[in-house]
């Protein structure tokens, strides 16, 4: 098996596939665990279904670099879903569904009549659950996933006192003079560009799970901010690593293989949390 496993690495495809899949792994863990605390977890799965009708819009229109329509798209979008979720009548979570079902009826509308290919449902299957899409890397996909998940760490890592201050308590965030909005605004921001490189990875439908899986698991057996959200970063890191792996060795779909390490971690810390 290692044997098989070292074959396999000495492709480049597989080297790039591994990189990019621990990056966005961590990505996805530093924000879940303010989203699980926010209680913002189905914004995630909103705007990967807008990333779905955006990569489908961008297909049928025969874009060189698809990223150059999706990620604007979905960054207005993660605008958009806070302030109409703020400010207006369709508050919260009806704003994050019809948004959602309708960029993924739009997207699979518009690949049947529009389709370029012949193997439409195997098309849509793979940008769903992201089942060989991150193993048809090229180099310049890799170095801008590279680029966007150093922007998100560093963003992070240097406005972590905002972000820890607007999760817990906003109103008294808010009282202090610090710009919630304006944070909220950059969570939905680093949220929609992780959407964006971590659909080649696990899909549309599943990168949800990437995000919110690693920092409930953390939330079970660790107590503080900080702590939940290092051992989140190593969590999903090992996750998805083993999910990788296994896909390799077992020809199993990547996302979905990374999605059940994933569930089968939290059930571990829910069994090690009881105990304790």
């Amino acid at each position: 098996m290692i044997s098989t496993l070292m074959y396999y690495l000495s492709f480049p495809f597989v080297r790039y596939a591994i990189v990019v899949g621990v990056l966005i792994a961590l990505c996805s863990s530093l924000l879940g665990v303010t989203l699980v605390l926010k209680r913002y977890s189905f914004i995630g799965d909103g705007l990967s279904h807008v990333a779905f009708g955006a990569m489908a819009v961008a297909s049928v229109l025969k874009l060189a670099d698809i990223n150059v329509l999706i990620l604007p798209v979905t960054v207005i979008s993660a605008i958009l879903l806070l302030r109409t979720g703020q400010n207006t009548k369709v508050k919260g979570d009806a704003a994050i569904a019809m948004l959602s079902v309708s960029s993924l009826a739009i997207g699979y509308l518009l690949m049947n009549v529009f389709a370029t290919s012949a193997n439409v449902a195997g098309d849509v299957c793979t940008t769903l659950f992201g089942s060989t899409s991150i193993l048809t890397l090229d180099m310049s996909e890799v170095v801008m996933c590279i680029v966007l998940s150093i922007v998100v760490i560093l963003t992070f890592i240097v406005f972590y006192n905002k972000i820890f201050a607007v999760t817990f308590d906003e109103n008294f965030a808010k009282a202090t003079g610090t710009k919630t909005d304006a944070y909220n605004l950059l969570i939905a921001v680093l949220i929609a560009i992780i959407i964006v490189i971590g659909m080649n990875l696990v899909g549309s439908l599943l990168i949800s799970a990437l995000i919110i899986f690693p920092a409930l698991s953390a939330m079970r057996i660790i107590n503080n901010f900080k702590g939940v959200v290092i051992a989140s970063a190593i969590m999903s890191v090992i996750c998805a690593l083993v999910g990788m792996i296994v896909s390799i060795l077992f020809s199993t779909p990547v996302g979905a293989t990374i999605v059940a390490a994933d569930l089968v971690l939290y059930l571990i810390t829910v069994i090690i949390g009881r105990k304790n």
